[in-house]
């Protein structure tokens, strides 16, 4: 029997980012994508059927199809966030509940979909399912939450860390909601944080996502583009050895 566990060589590029510039570890970084799902952008889906407009959440695809593609090819993990609750809310409190329902003007979490496709955003159901359009590779994770943050009761702490990921980088949606709950959770749990700017949207004023980026910037992490990511992901990485191998003769 043996506890030891191998560690990666270090992959070490430099990213463009706000407020600087900074070195990331490629060996131990993961890309995030929260919350991309039939009800949530589908015009079938809890939100449209409720009036809000989708539009500058489904012009993120083409840029999370380059981002997950690049990802893959680079080896770092792809991890989709994705809203999943029981059907009988038994862990989810009156107010979260109340809050989904808009104090009872709209179904709300687990309640019938207007559109009649199952129930609202419960697990296997098809409101919970990553929207057509996107490509999920076969290695690709999946990993349900049932609060706005992605690492209140659920594995994703425990996924990451067998992973020995320390960096991540988050896109999806809403940024002022699930996003940067999940963001601020990593901060104070130890992760490092990189917001992708142009991978991230709301239907909030745009006043809500300067906040966002420059509490970011400020306090949890940097700000980068897709594209920063995307030329890192290929570049040639700055290989050093982990202690392990150095340890070898």
């Amino acid at each position: 029997m043996s506890f030891v566990r191998p560690r990666k060589p270090q992959r070490v590029v430099s990213l463009a980012a706000a407020p600087e510039p900074v070195e990331i570890d490629l060996a131990r970084s993961a890309l995030l994508i929260v919350d991309m799902q039939n009800d949530f952008l589908h015009a079938d889906g809890w939100f449209p059927r409720s009036g809000v407009d989708t539009s500058p959440v489904l012009a993120l695809l083409p840029t999370l199809n380059a981002l997950t593609a690049a990802a893959r090819a680079a080896d770092m993990p792809v991890i989709w966030l994705n809203w999943g609750v029981r059907a009988d809310c038994a862990n989810i409190g009156p107010a979260l509940l109340d809050k989904g329902r808009l104090g009872g003007r709209r179904p709300g979490y687990a309640d019938p979909s207007p559109s009649g496709r199952g129930h609202i955003l419960v697990r296997d159901d098809w409101g919970s399912q990553i929207i057509d359009g996107l490509a999920v590779g076969p290695r690709d994770l999946t990993i349900y939450k049932h609060r706005f943050s992605g690492f209140w009761d659920n594995e994703l702490d425990s996924v990451l860390r067998n992973r020995d990921v320390s960096t991540l980088f988050f896109a999806g949606i809403n940024i002022d909601r699930c996003v940067f709950a999940t963001l601020t959770d990593a901060s104070f749990l130890g992760y490092d944080c990189v917001l992708l700017e142009d991978a991230t949207a709301t239907p909030s004023p745009a006043f809500v996502t300067q906040a966002i980026h420059y509490l970011v910037n400020l306090l949890y992490g940097v700000v980068a583009k897709s594209d920063a990511l995307i030329a890192a992901l290929g570049k040639p990485a700055s290989i050093i050895p982990s202690e392990q191998d150095r340890s070898a003769p």
